[in-house]
C-alpha cells in the first residue's frame, strides 16, 4: 500500500538501515584485526546486484591514530 501512495516505505527503511549497519560493523572488525583503531575518509556504496537486491558496501582507509607529541 505504501508504494502505491507514496511516503516512506518503512519496510525498505529498516531493511536499508539493518544492511547499513551491518556493513560498518563489518568493516569496523576489519580496521581491528589490521590493527587500526580509526578509519579515515569512511563511504557508503549500494549497487543494485538484481531485481530487488542490493549491496552495501562500507569503505574507508583504516589507519592508527597517535596523539600529537
Amino acid at each position: 500500500i505504501q508504494i502505491l501512495f507514496g511516503g516512506n516505505i518503512t519496510v525498505y527503511t529498516g531493511l536499508a538501515e539493518q544492511t547499513r549497519q551491518e556493513a560498518f560493523d563489518l568493516q569496523v572488525r576489519h580496521a581491528e584485526q589490521m590493527g587500526a583503531n580509526a578509519v579515515l575518509a569512511f563511504r557508503y556504496d549500494a549497487n543494485e546486484i538484481a531485481s530487488a537486491v542490493t549491496e552495501v558496501l562500507a569503505y574507508g582507509t583504516a589507519v592508527v591514530v597517535e596523539p600529537a607529541a
